[in-house]
Order: C-alpha cells, then sequence, then structure tokens
C-alpha cells in the first residue's frame, strides 16, 4: 500500500499545483507540492532514498510540464539527498522539522534550479522579480507545509505510509 501511495503522490502533487494552486497563486506563484513531498520523503527515509525518489519526482514533472528533460529530476534528487541527511538527527515529531526542512530544501533546489539557468540560458538574469519570486514560494511552501507535516508524519506512523504495512 505504501508504494501505491507513493507513486501516486507525486501524479496528485502535479495536479493540484497545476490547478487548484495555479487558481489562487499568490502574484503567480505557486507552492512547490512535489517538492514538499520530497523534502518529508528524503528526511523520512534517508539521503539515499530522498535522492532517488527526488531524482523520479522531478522528472516526472520534467516530462509533465514538458520543459527541459532531466533540469528538476537532478535538482530535487540533490535537494533530497542533502535534506535526506537530517534523517537520523532530529525528531521528527516535531512540526518545526517540517517548516525548516521545507524552508531549507526550497532554498537549495531554487539555488539549484537558478545556478543551472544561469550556466545555461544565454542572458538569463537574476534580477529582483526572480529573488522575488524565489522568497514568495518559500514563504507559500512553508504555510502549505504545516498542515501537509502533520498529514505526513501520522499517515508514516500508523497510516498508509507506514513501513511494513502489509493490507
Amino acid at each position: 500500500m505504501r508504494s501505491l501511495v507513493l507513486v501516486f503522490l507525486p501524479f496528485l502533487a502535479l495536479y493540484l499545483q497545476s490547478t487548484l494552486f495555479r487558481a489562487i497563486s499568490i502574484y503567480g506563484v505557486v507552492p512547490d507540492l512535489l517538492l514538499i513531498l520530497v523534502i518529508f520523503y528524503a528526511v523520512f527515509s534517508g539521503s539515499n532514498k530522498g535522492a532517488v525518489y527526488g531524482a523520479a519526482c522531478g522528472l516526472w514533472e520534467d516530462l509533465y510540464l514538458g520543459r527541459v528533460i532531466g533540469v528538476n529530476a537532478i535538482c530535487k534528487g540533490l535537494t533530497g539527498f542533502i535534506l535526506g541527511r537530517m534523517q537520523g538527527r532530529v525528531f521528527k515529531d516535531n512540526v518545526l522539522v517540517g517548516v525548516l526542512g521545507v524552508l531549507a530544501g526550497t532554498a537549495i533546489n531554487s539555488l539549484l534550479l537558478l545556478s543551472i539557468s544561469f550556466l545555461a540560458v544565454p542572458g538569463f538574469s537574476l534580477d529582483r522579480a526572480v529573488w522575488a519570486d524565489v522568497m514568495l514560494q518559500g514563504i507559500y511552501n512553508v504555510i502549505i507545509s504545516v498542515p501537509l507535516y502533520i498529514w505526513y508524519f501520522r499517515s508514516s506512523g500508523a497510516g498508509v505510509l507506514q513501513e511494513g504495512l502489509i493490507r
């Protein structure tokens, strides 16, 4: 059951991102639900699994959005690996872990995306609007992460995301 849910969640996240949250965007910025999912998975499962799940989710995002294939896979995979290093070092029952993880993960992922864009796209400029969007998305991600982290934590302990659960 856990595997099916972990495969289904990225599809749901991208669907909600491109429909519901697009309709309630703030200055055109929507939360990155897929990144939030990758961060939570990495914090609970470790760096290696976080990197693989992040790369898979990023690849799915690249294929879904039809942009340059592999950029989100690399960025989300590295973000999952970096935040997965927290796995044995934090008390996961504290919501602040999820909030700070999402804040750090959004910053890491955004810096990776901006670095690749700066290096690969001729004429790409890091103006104030880009930084404003990054900061706004970070705030939006943090706000959305609170109820999602509570659900993820409870579900991983005694729900559909519990490891070893056979139904």
